[in-house]
């Protein structure tokens, strides 16, 4: 089974309007509401793609609840943290022209809450894999990350980074199987940069030298790298109209989950990351997914 951990869930709240003006009432044309939060998203692709995956996480109130419901609803399998403050709302605004991003920084979370999640975690008894996504709320310290990773040895789970914080670069001292870092954090937490092969060739080597097993690097519209440790991989992406980023790497990295730990097939994973995380950004929320098929015939996989 792969379980899925989101320490700062959210509803996501996107909104499609006119041009915006300051100072007067803007009327929206619709508003989308989308359960939220990187590894809930991640669960929801796998589940799409007929990998089950099992949501763990922290809510609270009416927000959390909601989030809650409407996991049972599409049959996802969910075991909640409970805090007393509502799950965050964060608000993405579309104008037609510009993709406007608030996002809040989340619930404050007590050490009781915490240890709910470590209890959690030392009670599975089928969990092989563990994606671990998103950003940290307010009153959980980064060396939390490193006592769930402790455990997960412990418990031979294998663990899948998908994490912006600084922390990631020594996180990699676990040897987690897969990290999945975009050029931005590439560039924030490792100080490289990634603008041609030969820079990613070097990143990637680099991130392997402190010890990550495997590496997913995505770079939004300009594709995405893979790399085991002695080959690398460059995918491109398709050319979309963009919505929304929001949920869009969450959703390659569902995608290349869904192939990648079931058969290892590189290429194919890639595409279908390629394709899915390209539908996601046309949308609103992670959208119908229903043009992924559509996007696959102009994607292209080579070994570099």
């Amino acid at each position: 089974m792969i379980y899925t951990l989101t320490l700062n869930t959210a509803i996501d709240m996107n909104i499609f309007t006119d041009p915006i003006a300051p100072e007067v009432v803007n009327r929206t044309h619709h508003t989308e509401y989308c359960p939220n939060g990187k590894g809930v998203n991640v669960a929801l692709i796998l589940n799409h793609f007929k990998n089950p995956a099992h949501v763990l996480g922290i809510f609270g109130g009416f927000t959390g609840r909601y989030i809650v419901e409407e996991l049972h609803k599409k049959r996802i399998g969910i075991t909640p943290a409970w805090v007393e403050e509502p799950t965050r709302i964060n608000i993405f605004i579309n104008d037609g022209t510009h993709e406007y991003k608030l996002v809040n920084p989340g619930s404050y979370i007590n050490d009781d809450c915490k240890q709910q999640i470590i209890n959690t975690i030392s009670q599975l008894n089928d969990a092989r894999h563990l994606v671990i996504s998103g950003s940290l709320p307010q009153g959980i310290e980064s060396s939390f990350y490193a006592e769930i990773m402790t455990l997960c040895q412990k418990k031979k789970i294998n663990v899948i980074l998908d994490i912006s914080h600084p922390v990631l670069r020594q996180l990699l001292e676990f040897k987690p199987l897969l990290i999945k870092p975009n050029d931005e954090e590439v560039a924030e937490i490792f100080g490289l940069s990634v603008t041609n092969h030969q820079q990613a060739k070097a990143a990637l080597a680099e991130m392997h030298a402190l010890g990550a097993q495997n590496i997913l690097l995505t770079l939004g519209a300009r594709g995405m790298y893979f790399s085991n440790g002695s080959r690398c991989w460059f995918c491109t992406a398709p050319a979309i109209e963009l919505v929304s980023s929001a949920c869009a790497g969450d959703a390659a990295l569902a995608a290349f989950l869904s192939i990648w730990l079931n058969r290892n097939d590189i290429e194919s994973a890639l595409a279908l990351a390629s394709a899915t995380g390209a539908d996601v950004a046309s949308s609103a929320g992670l959208g119908k997914l229903n043009a992924i098929m559509t996007l696959l015939p102009h994607i292209k996989v080579e070994q570099l």
